[in-house]
């Protein structure tokens, strides 16, 4: 088996694959990673796709190369995030599965314990942790967010907003222009059905959360509570940020790569290149991307970092304790 592991890519709603040609150009031509990538169904043009269509397309290209012998790393954008978490229920080491996933055994499809290949990270892109059980809007009760719209006469979700600013407002015009040409449809039935699918991966696996502190789609303040929310349900989330879109892949492809990278060479037992350095003893170098924390001799820390990751971790304890609770009771 090879240490290194193969990226899977899974893109947002709207978005095609190509998205993330940027940083596969990178990391297979300077640095020799197998990447393959995932076409979600629900982004086909055809409003039936369901997020179950999404779920087996994203299990297909995983499971062909965990079959072969290879580990997998599944990096996840916005909606995709959801997708891939839910792709790799039973797919990941058995004995880095939570509780949660032990009381899900029922339903979980058959494991591929006895392969020779597993799914051992996760990166999140300006995405979400979801929640077993869950559909992708059941958290907004179904609501919308302003930037698009329920189209019950197409089947489709209409973004309402400038596309350019919603998703590239940090890419060249030119280059911004191309790749709002290249947004597909999106299936609504995948956004508004489908949570007995949905399945909390990133408790099995560690998980690398990419925040986006310009995003115009999803705030960066949720994506810290968000990522406080995991650590207090028990989640090894590794927090990274950039300055940028939602869209860090196109406007700053180079940075996200070396998160990308320092996720594999974590899960492949390699040191970073940081960790290289100080086994050196030289300075510690500047990273090409921010990692959030609370520092007690900053106070400007506290609030921006603070406060959400403590709003997050309460409601993260409440989750588990309600789960915890439920699962006494025997309830399912």
């Amino acid at each position: 088996m090879s240490d290194t592991p193969t990226l899977i890519f899974i893109p947002g709603s709207w978005h095609k694959p190509i998205c993330y040609d940027k940083i596969i150009r990178i990391l297979q031509d300077e640095h020799n990673i197998k990447c393959l990538s995932v076409t979600l169904r629900s982004t086909t043009g055809d409003p039936s796709a369901t997020f179950k269509d999404d779920i087996d397309v994203a299990r297909k290209v995983i499971t062909s190369e965990l079959t072969q012998g290879r580990n997998a790393v599944v990096v996840a954008h916005s909606y995709g995030g959801m997708v891939g978490n839910s792709a790799v229920r039973g797919l990941t080491q058995p004995k880095f599965r939570s509780s949660n996933s032990k009381s899900q055994t029922r339903s979980e499809p058959e494991s591929l314990s006895s392969k020779p290949g597993y799914v051992v990270a996760l990166i999140l892109i300006a995405s979400g942790f979801t929640i077993t059980g869950l559909a992708f809007m059941d958290p907004l009760f179904g609501t919308p967010p302003p930037s698009w719209r329920v189209d019950k006469e197409t089947g489709f979700a209409e973004i309402v907003d400038d596309p350019r600013e919603l998703f590239y407002h940090d890419v060249p015009d030119e280059e911004a222009e191309y790749w709002v040409s290249q947004l597909t449809t999106q299936s609504l039935k995948a956004l508004f059905e489908g949570g007995e699918h949905a399945y909390a991966g990133w408790q099995d696996v560690p998980t690398w959360y990419v925040g986006t502190i310009e995003d115009k789609g999803l705030p960066v303040v949720l994506q810290r509570v968000q990522v406080g929310m995991a650590r207090g349900q028990g989640g090894r989330v590794y927090h990274r940020e950039l300055r940028t879109s939602h869209s860090p892949f196109l406007s700053k492809p180079k940075e996200v790569v070396e998160i990308v990278l320092d996720a594999v060479n974590t899960v492949s037992a390699k040191p970073s290149s940081l960790e290289e350095e100080r086994n050196a003893g030289a300075a510690e170098r500047p990273h090409a991307y921010d990692i959030p924390m609370v520092r007690f001799d900053a106070p400007s820390t506290w609030l921006k970092f603070g406060m959400p990751f403590l709003i997050g971790r309460i409601l993260g304890w409440v989750f588990s304790g309600f789960l915890g609770l439920k699962r006494m009771l025997g309830g399912r």
